[in-house]
Parts: C-alpha cells; sequence; structure tokens
C-alpha cells in the first residue's frame, strides 16, 4: 500500500511502499478514505514532539471502513464507517482508566504518533477507540470531527457554562465549536493573528458576534477563553480578557513557552487549565451532537502524495477549515 512515511532525514514526509497491516485480535483492518490534517501533525514533523514511532505514518482523524475484524474485536461488521482519533489506546487498568479518564492514561499510545496513522491507503485500529461516524457526513466532512472537533469540543466543555466565550485562534477547531457555541446560544469573541482581515471576516461571517486581532482586547469581559493557536503568549493575553472567576483553557498538545505574566492577572479566582487529549465518553456525545447542530465542516482537499503541501498550508494559515488528504 501506498503510505506517506515520516523521513529519517528530518525533513518531511516521503511517498513510499509498505506492507498493508494485518489486525491484531483487537484490531480492525481499516480501509482510508479521508484524513485530515492536524496542527499537531506539524508538531511531530518538526520534532517538537520528540520521539514518534519509527517510520511513522502520521494521521489521527480519518474516516474509513472495515475490511477485516480481529477476533476479539466486537461491534463493528464489516463494511461499517468508523472515525479514528488521536488517543488509539489506553491500559485500561490504571487509576485514570478506571476513573474515565483514559485520556490521562500513563501507558496511552496514540494515533499517528505512536501508532501508525491515516496518511495511508490502510491502517490498522484497536476497535475500543474506534467511534461510528454519522451518516449525515460524507468521508470528506467527517474527518475534521475526529481532533479538531473532538478534542476543540473537551475543550469548550471544560470552558463551562460561559456565555460570552473568547476564541483564540480561528482553525479548524474554533469553526467546528462557534457551531456548536451558537447552537447553545451563546456569545463568540473571536481572536486571530493581527492584520488578517480575511481571517475577522470569516469569524465574523461565521457568527462571531466580535471578531479582532490576538493583540486586542474584547468590547466585553469574557467568561471564559479557548486558546486553540499554540501561542504561549497568548495566555496572559487571555487572563487579561476574561472577567473575576473566568477560565482560560489551552487546547492544544503543544504550546510556546508561556512569558511570565504578573499574578494580578490570574488574582480573583480565574482559572488556567489544559486540556490533554479526549475520552471516548467525548467522541460518543459529540458525535452524536454534530449532526443535531448540525455542524458543517469547510474542507479542503489533497491527494495523498501532496501531503506535505497540506502540512505547509497549514503551518502558513493558508486553509480555510480543514486540509483532507484522500489516497
Amino acid at each position: 500500500m501506498r503510505a506517506m512515511v515520516l523521513s529519517s532525514s528530518g525533513v518531511g514526509l516521503e511517498l513510499q511502499e509498505v506492507p498493508r497491516p494485518s489486525p491484531k485480535p483487537e484490531q480492525l483492518l481499516l480501509r482510508i478514505h479521508a484524513c485530515a490534517v492536524c496542527r499537531t501533525d506539524l508538531h511531530i514533523v518538526d520534532r517538537e514532539l520528540p520521539n514518534p514511532k519509527p517510520s511513522l505514518i502520521l494521521g489521527h482523524q480519518f474516516v474509513a471502513t472495515v475490511e477485516e475484524a480481529g477476533a476479539a474485536a466486537r461491534g463493528f461488521p464489516i463494511g461499517t464507517r468508523v472515525g479514528v482519533p488521536w488517543l488509539g489506546w489506553a491500559d485500561g487498568v490504571c487509576k485514570y482508566c478506571v476513573s474515565g479518564r483514559e485520556n490521562l492514561c500513563d501507558n496511552a499510545r496514540f494515533t499517528g504518533y505512536d501508532l501508525d496513522g491515516g496518511y495511508a491507503e490502510y491502517a490498522v485500529a484497536d476497535y475500543r477507540f474506534c467511534f461510528p461516524v454519522p451518516a449525515g457526513f460524507d468521508d470528506l466532512h467527517a474527518a475534521p470531527l475526529l481532533c479538531a472537533g473532538l478534542i476543540g469540543f473537551r475543550s469548550y466543555r471544560l470552558a463551562g457554562d460561559a456565555r460570552r466565550i473568547g476564541f483564540y485562534g480561528f482553525g479548524a477547531a474554533a469553526h467546528i465549536l462557534i457551531q456548536v457555541a451558537r447552537h447553545e446560544g451563546r456569545e463568540v469573541y473571536a481572536f486571530v493573528r493581527p492584520g488578517d482581515v480575511e481571517g475577522q471576516r470569516i469569524a465574523t461571517q461565521l457568527g462571531a458576534v466580535w471578531a479582532g486581532g490576538s493583540d486586542q482586547k474584547p468590547p466585553e469581559e469574557l467568561d471564559a477563553a479557548i486558546i486553540f493557536a499554540p501561542v504561549g503568549s497568548l495566555v496572559p493575553a487571555a487572563l487579561a480578557a476574561v472577567a473575576k472567576g473566568g477560565s482560560v483553557v489551552c487546547g492544544g498538545i503543544h504550546m510556546s513557552d508561556i512569558p511570565s505574566f504578573p499574578y494580578k492577572l490570574l488574582w480573583e479566582e480565574r482559572v488556567l487549565r489544559s486540556v490533554a487529549n479526549l475520552t471516548r465518553k467525548d467522541g460518543v456525545e459529540f458525535l452524536a451532537l454534530a449532526p443535531k447542530v448540525p455542524i458543517q465542516t469547510q474542507v479542503q482537499r489533497f491527494p495523498l502524495d501532496q501531503a506535505n503541501a497540506a502540512l505547509e498550508a497549514v503551518r502558513k494559515g493558508h486553509i480555510d477549515g480543514s486540509a483532507v488528504l484522500t489516497p
């Protein structure tokens, strides 16, 4: 099968012909139809997330159909369409797993990082970490739901019941979560790169009540803010924008260093927290909600062998919504 493999030279991905994997007892063999590109993929390519699996196939938000099931894999007949997320395996016995927090499992393995992912024609995945894809979404438009949607949704839930919520960084996750926020009657304030007039226009078009640069303060105090951009300097800016008792949620797996800031920005019971991965409960709840909103994803398709071009487009902020690879 064809796959885009992380180069051992440290320069991008290489198109290679590799053996098609065979499923272990608890795995499904999946024929991939679409895999969305995530900024986390860039952090892996750039080695900001260290020690990826050797000869890694990236990709952790993909849609596929079941071609074969291992002897212990249950609930997914041949031909079932499934989505595969970032969290690919957890041990099921640690204190985090038994309390429903498998996203914090010390032994967790992640798709497209510890396990081969979706930048390929086929993949295997543990059936316990696969989700049925809602029927109302085609393959291309369903793929971004599996990470931008799922981890964005976890970030959104941890922001609490905020009526006024700020999104710092208006990429794939914000495109999806603004629809959830509007569905629930909340006001979204969008922060884009300074000078990005087009980004402000898109955010407003999607329903933001205000859109401005990340170097600006919103016209109203926020109840909460989610930082989707991997930029540590946005933390003090977001804390300064939220009201007393408000929360700031860092929604990325990687972020540049947070600069020193005065305690008065955190005082008055403001909360600063991170989001780590996702749980299966997040997946079930979000994918049940998505058709009810209904969420509409914006995608730009790239052939599999143009994965490097897709990554570069994401790096430069040239994608309105999500880049999606198709074999």
